[in-house]
C-alpha cells in the first residue's frame, strides 16, 4: 500500500524509489505484484509519467486513509511526546505561503525530525482526495459545505495604494469617490467594493484597466502604482510596515477574511494535518 501511494503521490516510479530509499526495479515489481493479486490495473503509464485509474484512485483514496491510521495507532502507542514522521502534503495560496507559511516551516520541521513535507502552491481551490492533500489552507468563504474545516486566524482587509498612486491621482476620501480612481482588480473576487460606517453601508463598482488572475499579480501592480486594490493587511505585511502602501479610507469598515484549515472530506484529519493547523494558528496569533 505504501509503495503504491507514494508512486501515485510523486507520479513516477523513480521519484517513489526515491522517497522510499529503494531501488526502482523493487517498486515497478511491487505495483505488479500489487496489480496481479488485485486482478485490476492500478496505473496509467504514459509519455506524461503515471496516473492513476479509476480502480486505482478509489484504492489510493482507501490505501492512503489506511496508512494515515496505522501511523495514528503508532503514535498513540509511543505517547504524545513523540514527533511526527512521514510525508505531510500542504497546499495554500501562492503569496500567503510565501510570506506566511514557508518562512515558518524550519521551525516545525526542527520539531519534528523526521516529516518531510510538499508544498503545493496554488491559487486555486484544488481538490484534496485528488491531489492527495493533508490539510489546505484556504481563506475567505468556503464553497465546499461538505468539507471538514477549522478556522486558525480571523485578519483585517483595507483598500490599499502605493504613495505614488496616491500623489499622482489623489486620496479618495469615502467609498465614492473611488469611482474615479483606477483600481487593480483580482480576478477571483467581484469589482463591487461594499464599505460599512456607524451602521450605514456603502457599495460602488470600480473599474480599472488592469486585472489579474494570481495574488503575486496583484501585489506587483499595486507596488508598481498602478492603482488602488482591497487586500487583507497579510497579503502586504512587509510594504505596509515599510510605507511603501498605505491603507486609504480608514474610517470604513471591510468585512474581514477568516484564514481555514480545511482537511479532505470522508476521513479523519490525521494527526500531522492536525499538528501543523495548530502550529499555523499559534504562529498566526503571534505575528
Amino acid at each position: 500500500m505504501t509503495t503504491f501511494v507514494r508512486v501515485v503521490e510523486t507520479g513516477s516510479f523513480s521519484a517513489a524509489a526515491r522517497r522510499l530509499n529503494v531501488g526502482q526495479p523493487a517498486v515497478s515489481k511491487t505495483i505488479a505484484q500489487l496489480e496481479a493479486r488485485l486482478q485490476v490495473s492500478l496505473l496509467i503509464r504514459s509519455t506524461h509519467g503515471l496516473t492513476p485509474t479509476e480502480a486505482g484512485q478509489r484504492y489510493f483514496e482507501r490505501a492512503k486513509a489506511a496508512i494515515q491510521e496505522a501511523d495514528e495507532a503508532e503514535l498513540a502507542a509511543r505517547g504524545a511526546g513523540a514527533g511526527l514522521s512521514g510525508c505531510l502534503r500542504v497546499s495554500a495560496a501562492t503569496t500567503f505561503a510565501r510570506l506566511h507559511v514557508i518562512p515558518l516551516l524550519p521551525r516545525f520541521l526542527d520539531q519534528n525530525a523526521d516529516l518531510e513535507i510538499d508544498v503545493i502552491l496554488d491559487d486555486r481551490v484544488i481538490d484534496l482526495v485528488a491531489e492527495g492533500v493533508d490539510v489546505s489552507l484556504r481563506m475567505g468563504t468556503l464553497p465546499d459545505s461538505t468539507a471538514v474545516a477549522r478556522k486558525l486566524a480571523v485578519g483585517a482587509r483595507s483598500v490599499l495604494a502605493s504613495p505614488a498612486y496616491l500623489e499622482k491621482a489623489g486620496e479618495p476620501h469615502g467609498p465614492a469617490d473611488l469611482a474615479d480612481h483606477q483600481a487593480v482588480i483580482y480576478s477571483q473576487t467581484p469589482n463591487i467594493w461594499s464599505f460599512r460606517r456607524d451602521g450605514a453601508e456603502a457599495s460602488v463598482s470600480v473599474q480599472g484597466r488592469v486585472r489579474v488572475s494570481a495574488a503575486e499579480g496583484l501585489r506587483a501592480a499595486v507596488l508598481a502604482g498602478m492603482g488602488l486594490t482591497i487586500a487583507s493587511d497579510w497579503m502586504f505585511g512587509p510594504e505596509l510596515a515599510r510605507g511603501e502602501v498605505r491603507r486609504v479610507l480608514q474610517g470604513w469598515e471591510l468585512p474581514p477574511i477568516d484564514l481555514w484549515a480545511v482537511f479532505p472530506a470522508g476521513r479523519m484529519a490525521s494527526a500531522k494535518a492536525r499538528a501543523f493547523a495548530d502550529f499555523v494558528e499559534r504562529s498566526m496569533a503571534d505575528s
